[in-house]
């Protein structure tokens, strides 16, 4: 038996990676998880100032090569183009974390009560939330696919498993506004784990991993009522912090799972459980 054999299954020396909604609550913390583990990472967002200053620290902190693009995925062609960017002018990637997520421009709109539910919102969720995730999976998994090898994580909810408890929201709000989940976020991150399970059975035999990891509530600016209601749902009796994510993103996107597809990866601290 080698020393440090399997210490040295989670070390991304080497790798190079890319991270979709980069300047995110999530997105920074993966991205600054991978440059941790030796990583070289490509930031992508909407925001290109904030990917540039991203890569910037990461480079700054980690001494890692990284990259940064501004991609609207709403747009298929442009996801195409950023793709075919980052694989000629960063390099071959071997890893994925299909991350991104909107509420659109529009909160209010987002959050609007189900009954009226405007349609044009839904679509707008689901050109960022499922299509984009799929072109973006489309993109990368096929170059992967050509090289034989490569990791794909996508980041779904604990609400595209449960239905949200209504409860909870009575007098909760996120950044002094009322807030809910609408049912559009919800189908969507249902949609992400049932395509991470398709895409893990077309690629499985040409050395692509394809898998899904569900957060539960991450601290983010929700009031008080908020997490204490949220709080008392969870085993753990509390909301995640975002950097307690990362560390689950790690083992799907190194070798220290090397033979997990399709699986689902749940992070909520114990709600599925009850």
């Amino acid at each position: 038996m080698t020393q440090g054999r399997y210490r040295r299954l989670f070390d991304l020396t080497g790798k190079r990676a890319l991270v979709t909604g980069a300047a995110g609550i999530l997105g920074s913390h993966f991205a600054n998880g991978l440059a941790d583990c030796g990583a070289a990472v490509a930031c992508l967002d909407l925001d290109l100032g904030a990917c540039e200053a991203l890569a910037r620290l990461l480079g700054d902190y980690y001494g890692t090569e990284n990259f940064a693009i501004a991609c609207d995925l709403r747009d298929p062609p442009t996801i195409e183009a950023a793709i075919a960017c980052v694989e000629t002018g960063f390099g071959p990637l071997d890893i994925l974390i299909n991350n991104a997520a909107t509420k659109t421009d529009d909160i209010d709109a987002f959050l609007t009560p189900l009954e009226e539910y405007d349609p044009e919102t839904w679509r707008k969720v689901m050109a960022v939330n499922l299509d984009g995730t799929f072109l973006v999976a489309r993109s990368v998994g096929r170059r992967m696919a050509e090289r034989g090898r490569g990791s794909i994580v996508q980041i779904a909810s604990i609400y595209g498993l449960l239905g949200p408890d209504q409860r909870i929201y009575e007098g909760s709000e996120y950044l002094g506004r009322s807030i809910n989940t609408p049912p559009v976020y919800t189908a969507s991150k249902a949609g992400v784990i049932g395509l991470t399970k398709h895409l893990a059975t077309y690629w499985g035999h040409r050395g692509v991993r394809v898998n899904t990891l569900t957060p539960g509530g991450v601290e983010s600016g929700q009031n008080e009522t908020f997490r204490s209601r949220y709080g008392t749902r969870i085993p753990l009796g509390r909301m995640a912090r975002a950097d307690e994510i990362v560390g689950a993103m790690l083992f799907l996107a190194s070798d220290a799972s090397s033979f997990v597809t399709g699986h689902n990866l749940v992070a909520d601290g114990g709600l599925a459980a009850w």
